[in-house]
């Protein structure tokens, strides 16, 4: 597991009012459950421009303590925990590292916009509400985001994680999100949307109700994918993650790195059509140990409404 990236950083300028417990703005945001605290948020960042600049959740931990984020790993540095992220939107990279550019493959291009953090809503031990802009590298806004993220029990060893973002088009016009695949990549490289970087000693197994492994399960629309694996130090974690949309997949990597994604943009181009939000509710069940598929099935029975 690589060291958390996060800084001090002045305030992104245009921030929106809200009114805002006073204790807030100095103190890195966290998420707390039956007094345990299970993610921090990073928001604001002094990262560089080519890593795709955005809040993330990190570290994100079972209610044991055991890790289930990286962040700037040596393979791809751009790679922040848990976090919103798509790599074309209208043509400006919001996930990090080389765009995939049709007929000739990776490139390094001066095309990395930022999500920036603008205001908070509320801030509570269970409960991020706040509002965010995507932006063009010139810093213009192409998306306006509310995000909330919420943490809540459970049952024995677990916490779910909720995260509820809506997308609005900011320039008037329709805005258009793609990836690597839409762009003429081959091989289910569909990613960007909600992307976690997972943190394991070891290949992660990963499974859905029906299927198992990456190669059957990348490119799914499954209603639920579980990722397994050993974090740091020996303790083994279960990653339940539910919430596509429509036309969502899941992307995922297991061999390479573990890395789950709701990618919004698998296989063709999606839209956030003008004056038509796009709502994104993404849930994730952080479990300590390896859960199986009857038990995944019975949290999920079991989880929020």
């Amino acid at each position: 597991m690589t060291a958390d990236p996060r800084a001090g950083a002045a305030p992104v300028p245009g921030a929106t009012e809200h009114t805002v417990d006073p204790v807030a703005e100095d103190e890195e945001p966290r998420l707390v459950v039956a007094g345990v605290e299970v993610a921090r948020y990073v928001v604001r960042l002094d990262l560089d421009a080519r890593h795709g600049p955005r809040p993330y959740l990190h570290p994100v931990r079972t209610l044991a303590g055991v890790p289930v984020t990286d962040a700037t790993p040596a393979d791809h540095v751009w790679h922040l925990g848990a976090s919103l992220a798509v790599q074309d939107v209208d043509g400006t990279n919001l996930w990090g590292g080389r765009t995939y550019v049709r007929d000739t493959g990776y490139t390094w291009r001066d095309d990395h916009g930022v999500i920036a953090h603008t205001g908070w809503r509320a801030r509570e031990a269970g409960r991020l509400d706040h509002d965010l802009e995507w932006r063009d590298r010139a810093g213009r806004p192409l998306l306006r985001e509310r995000r909330l993220l919420s943490a809540t029990p459970a049952g024995p060893g677990a916490w779910w994680l909720d995260v509820d973002a809506t997308l609005t088009a900011a320039t008037g016009r329709d805005v258009h999100l793609g990836s690597p695949a839409t762009n003429g990549r081959p091989g289910g490289a569909g990613y960007g949307g909600f992307f976690w970087r997972a943190v394991a000693d070891g290949e992660p197994a990963v499974f859905t109700g029906d299927a198992a492994g990456e190669e059957a399960v990348n490119g799914s629309a499954a209603p639920w994918l579980a990722l397994t694996g050993t974090g740091p130090g020996g303790g083994a974690y279960t990653l339940v993650f539910t919430g596509l949309g429509p036309g969502d997949r899941w992307f995922v990597r297991t061999a390479r790195y573990p890395g789950v994604c709701v990618a919004y943009a698998f296989d063709r181009p999606a839209v956030v059509a003008a004056g038509r939000p796009r709502r994104n509710r993404h849930r994730v069940l952080v479990a300590d140990g390896r859960l199986d598929r009857a038990a995944v099935a019975d949290r999920l029975s079991e989880g929020p409404a």
